[in-house]
């Protein structure tokens, strides 16, 4: 498929014959709509020039490369936690619950989680690795941030349509000028998260 130089970094695996699942979230900055969270197992010999962190990606790219994760992953989950859970348990361990959900609806039982990041809770008795910038560091992390990614997106993009005054479809729920204007004009939809927020809106709204 040719060479990137972005993929060329992806590690296949930690450990070589073993069941891996790469587990990332989407979603943790913005003010409004739920993180997303995913965790893939692909086949060690898995490759595609396209795949990497993905941030690095285009829109493109990503909605290409969700339907390769999809087709040929061995398995692969995504999970979707609401803004009153992230307001409940705050937006690190909502994302950590999204992920734990995600690896218990996969098909396949992994025999260790590569987590992107560098917290985690251990449960399910699942032996677990933290890797700060996973995704760009082992394709499954790399799959799952796409995965995540991508369905977050959507949802913000059906979510605008309820909500057409807060450009969601643009800035998925994240704090541009817009938004933030939208809000002071409009005020807080369902879909905004309580826990934290600009301090230039606390005077009108908090």
């Amino acid at each position: 498929m040719g060479n990137s130089k972005g993929a060329a970094k992806l590690k296949a695996c930690m450990e070589s014959g073993r069941i891996e699942a790469g587990c990332d979230e989407a979603g943790r900055g913005p003010l409004a709509g739920p993180v997303f969270a995913a965790a893939v197992i692909l086949p060690e010999a898995f490759y595609h020039p396209l795949l990497n962190d993905s941030k690095k990606m285009s829109v493109k790219a990503r909605y290409e490369l969700r339907e390769v994760i999809e087709k040929e992953a061995i398995a692969w989950a995504v999970e979707e936690v609401s803004p009153e859970e992230i307001d409940s348990l705050n937006i690190l361990w909502a994302s950590v619950t999204g992920m734990q959900r995600a690896v218990r609806k996969l098909s396949v039982k992994p025999q260790f989680l590569l987590i992107d990041g560098n917290r985690f809770r251990p449960f399910d008795g699942y032996p677990f690795a933290t890797v700060v910038h996973g995704d760009a560091t082992y394709a499954s992390i790399a799959a799952a941030s796409v995965l995540a990614k991508t369905y977050r997106d959507d949802r913000m993009i059906q979510l605008a349509e309820q909500f057409p005054h807060y450009g969601w479809d643009r800035n998925m729920g994240y704090p541009t000028r817009e938004h933030i204007e939208a809000i002071k004009k409009y005020g807080l939809t369902p879909w905004h998260r309580r826990s934290f927020h600009p301090k230039e809106l606390e005077p009108t709204l908090f």
